[in-house]
């Protein structure tokens, strides 16, 4: 399908990076084979392996922020957001540093938007899956609430041939359009690494916008590994239990957020539900709504 694009203005990629210049590097080099028109914000969260200096020189368009090291995942996508959002794009699209996306990736995304909004579905977010590059396992996209009695479960959506509307997203690869932008606003501040990206989906259907997985895979991109995380049962029971209320895991705060907003009137029952996996070395990380990048 055929879209036809504004010459500048049309698209801001958002994106944060952290000590990690060559997959970032490499992810900008995809990136860059694109024929639309698009601007990149990207956070350098404090790098000292002169991701900064690699940026500037192999791409001098890239509109490179600096942050401190305390913004993670959630906090640098919402200053690049920001940024963006003050001079005004037609779409944002939210990209991971780890995330390789094929060459007409965002040419599809923008279409299927534009096909939504011809038969009145204009507030909807486009999410493009990715698969693991050696396995050809599905790795994130679309997400859809488990219909277990356990309501803080979300599911991967498995990409088909046909658009599917999904309940919420991970953030590897997703095209908000600016009228969803200004109804949901940015990602929440209470979230700084993890949860920040399914709590925008979820805003964004309370508020009556839809979400669509795009059909087939967009790109590829390696998932987290569990080893030496909260959920490795490797590791002593203690060791766990510090590791889940760390900023990559469930911290108290933001977890507690995320729980009352969404999980209905018994959120506190499920608040728990991580912190006793932790003790008891639950395997299942498919029962965890925050792993995500």
């Amino acid at each position: 399908m055929a879209v036809n694009y504004p010459k500048n203005g049309f698209v801001a990629v958002l994106m944060t990076c952290f000590n990690r210049r060559d997959t970032t590097i490499a992810c900008l080099k995809q990136l860059y084979k694109h024929n639309v028109n698009f601007d990149v914000y990207l956070v350098d969260d404090g790098s000292s392996d002169g991701t900064y200096e690699a940026v500037s020189t192999a791409f001098p368009d890239v509109k490179i922020l600096k942050g401190n090291g305390s913004l993670f995942w959630a906090g640098g996508m919402r200053l690049a957001f920001a940024e963006a959002m003050q001079r005004g794009y037609e779409y944002y699209l939210w990209l991971n540093d780890d995330t390789f996306i094929e060459s007409d990736t965002i040419e599809r995304l923008l279409a299927i938007h534009k096909d939504l909004s011809e038969h009145n579905r204009s507030n909807s977010i486009v999410v493009g899956s990715t698969k693991d590059p050696n396995t050809g396992e599905p790795t994130y996209g679309g997400s859809v609430r488990s219909k277990r009695w356990y309501s803080n479960k979300f599911e991967f959506l498995e990409p088909s041939d046909v658009l599917q509307e999904c309940d919420t997203m991970y953030g590897n690869c997703v095209l908000i359009p600016d009228s969803v932008a200004r109804k949901v606003g940015n990602i929440d501040a209470a979230f700084i690494h993890s949860l920040g990206d399914l709590d925008y989906g979820l805003r964004a259907r309370k508020l009556g916008c839809s979400i669509w997985v795009a059909p087939g895979y967009v790109g590829i991109c390696s998932k987290n590994s569990i080893r030496n995380s909260w959920a490795d049962t490797d590791l002593p029971v203690l060791e766990r239990l510090k590791k889940v209320v760390q900023v990559k895991a469930f911290p108290l705060k933001p977890w507690t957020v995320f729980c009352s907003r969404h999980s209905g009137v018994f959120w506190f029952i499920y608040w728990f539900l991580p912190y006793i996996r932790a003790i008891i070395g639950y395997k299942d990380l498919a029962s965890s709504p925050t792993f995500t990048k």
